[in-house]
């Protein structure tokens, strides 16, 4: 797999207000009974890639069940026009499993999903509905060139992946709720 577009990462940086958003956005799903997802953007440089935005997605196409979660091809292409008028990148995506799911990606989520290097994919347990989780609590893994994704072990997690104070804007809205 080349890697010439996707430089490596070394460490990734989300600010604490990214990962409580995330956790809002996933538990509107998770109070249903479903797993739920947010999409992290940002920059990326020097090894180091920089969260600065949440994206929430909506619309037709977006399947969430209790084990299972898809996102039609119509919602990554509007993620991408996002990215592009912000000038900033996909890096990773959070969503999550429930109760007796565990933190760890199923095979689907292997075989599955965004399969880009460096890409971050981390798993909320309880179908994020404590909102008390912290990273630590999640499952996160990272997709490797040549070996596919792997799980960061807590001592590793605890320096690549590090929660800041930054600032960050409000969650971004990709496609158009859906009323029944």
């Amino acid at each position: 797999m080349s890697t010439s577009y996707f430089p490596h990462i070394d460490r990734w940086h989300i600010p604490a207000a990214v990962f409580a958003a995330s956790l809002v956005e996933m538990a509107r799903d998770g109070a249903d009974g479903n797993e739920g997802v947010a999409l992290w953007l940002g920059t990326r440089e020097g090894g180091v890639a920089r969260v600065t935005h949440t994206v929430a997605l909506r619309g037709l196409g977006v399947v969430r069940l209790p084990d299972h979660l898809s996102l039609p091809a119509a919602a990554l292409n509007e993620v991408a026009d996002v990215t592009i008028a912000l000038g900033v990148t996909l890096l990773g995506q959070i969503h999550s499993h429930g109760p007796g799911y565990g933190v760890d990606l199923s095979r689907i989520d292997h075989g599955g999903g965004i399969r880009v290097p460096w890409f971050l994919s981390a798993v909320a347990p309880d179908y994020a509905l404590r909102p008390a989780t912290r990273i630590e609590d999640c499952g996160v893994h990272v997709f490797e060139p040549d070996r596919g994704y792997r799980r960061l072990p807590a001592g590793e997690l605890s320096t690549r992946v590090v929660i800041t104070d930054d600032d960050a804007p409000a969650i971004i809205l990709v496609g158009e709720e859906v009323t029944p």
